[in-house]
């Protein structure tokens, strides 16, 4: 029932994040969870903001909060969305990067659950490689 009474994410201004992890677990790479791990990241245009934002973030908090990964689950350290002017992005975290058959196996349902085509490329990437890029892109780990 809070999800009914917070704002959208397209409604937040430009700069605002949301995030839902797990208890005991902080947004952030330094957490003792999350700094071996990584993101499957999804980055949205200014146009799809109106189209798929909402619908993306929602169905993300379902795949969070009803334990969509089945056994891989217990890999998913939580999620977060972006608002930027640039454009939005929305990402799974989670706890080892080098754990391939889980990450797959999120990347490949969190993927099914948003209806995304299979021709659009979802990429994984890692914190590591997040946090120490030189430029604006990081390279993909895993990509499906």
């Amino acid at each position: 029932s809070l999800y009914n009474h917070i704002q959208q994410p397209s409604k937040l201004g430009f700069g605002c994040d949301y995030c839902l992890f797990k208890d005991g677990i902080k947004p952030m790479w330094e957490d003792d969870r999350n700094k071996l791990g990584g993101r499957w990241l999804i980055t949205l245009n200014k146009q799809q903001r109106h189209n798929d934002l909402d619908r993306f973030w929602m169905e993300t908090l379902l795949c969070l909060v009803g334990e969509s990964f089945d056994e891989a689950s217990d890999d998913v350290c939580g999620a977060v969305v972006n608002v930027r002017p640039k454009g939005d992005k929305l990402a799974i975290w989670t706890s080892n990067c080098q754990n391939r058959d889980a990450i797959m196996t999120i990347g490949q349902l969190y993927k099914e659950r948003l209806n995304i085509p299979i021709k659009a490329m979802l990429g994984y990437q890692s914190h590591d490689d997040t946090s120490s890029k030189s430029g604006s892109t990081t390279k993909n780990m895993y990509s499906i």
